[in-house]
């Protein structure tokens, strides 16, 4: 008994599913580690995420030959219109709540902690914003829809695929937000978060590449950029 037991763990250890999973949940660990205990300037941090969310999955690919991540990058012209919308759609929601709620919920503790944190402060916060909008959001795309998502999906069910890869894309934010906002303002930001990940599994199982949810992600990175902007101007 005690044989088949570990023959059967080692089968799951050899299964794509739970190496994806895990390859995903470890890179969202470390990241977590790095966001909330080191703390390491901005472009320290950038570089460790690279290794993590782009390296990890392409040594991957080259270890399980049927995992084709080129594929992921297939242009498709189909719903860009849609998508455009909608990222216009998220900018307009994401401002208006933080201006809506601006008096309600105090964001001063925001631009200190990034500039404490990460380096980032007035002075070169543009050059960030521009690489967090463009470079940042692409990557976890690639990531998080493109290998936790669609790549996960073809060695698994659909639910697991939608539910892990949404799950560890709001949980992979918590790290980075802790002295950020108040509680209250972090878990509506993960209930956010959430839904926001499974409306870009949506775009991506439609189809089938991270190009339209990549342009979501980056209006919506563009949002919370304004308010960046904003703030350290105040």
């Amino acid at each position: 008994m005690d044989k088949f037991l570990i023959g059967q763990a080692v089968t799951s250890l050899k299964n794509p599913k739970y190496i994806i999973i895990a390859i995903t949940a470890f890179a969202c660990i470390c990241m977590g580690v790095v966001d909330a205990v080191i703390q390491p300037g901005y472009m320290i941090k950038s570089t460790i995420k690279i290794v993590l969310f782009l390296m990890l999955p392409i040594l991957y690919s080259i270890f399980n030959k049927d995992c084709k991540l080129t594929r992921l990058f297939k242009p498709d012209k189909k719903g860009i219109w849609l998508a455009l919308c909608l990222g216009v759609g998220v900018y307009a929601v994401v401002l208006g709540a933080f201006l809506l709620f601006r008096n309600v919920f105090d964001f001063s503790a925001l631009t200190g902690s990034l500039t404490k944190s990460t380096g980032v402060n007035k002075n070169n916060f543009i050059f960030v914003a521009v690489y967090i909008s463009f470079a940042n959001s692409l990557l976890e795309e690639f990531f998080f829809r493109g290998f936790a998502f669609l790549t996960l999906k073809k060695v698994s069910s659909r639910p697991v695929a939608y539910i892990a890869s949404a799950s560890m894309f709001a949980v992979y934010h918590i790290a980075m937000m802790i002295g950020w906002f108040d509680w209250t303002v972090v878990l509506l930001a993960m209930v956010g978060l959430f839904a926001g990940g499974v409306i870009f599994n949506f775009f991506n199982e439609k189809y089938n590449n991270i190009y339209l949810s990549w342009l979501i992600h980056m209006f919506s990175n563009f949002a919370t950029n304004t308010i960046g902007f904003i703030l350290f101007n105040e």
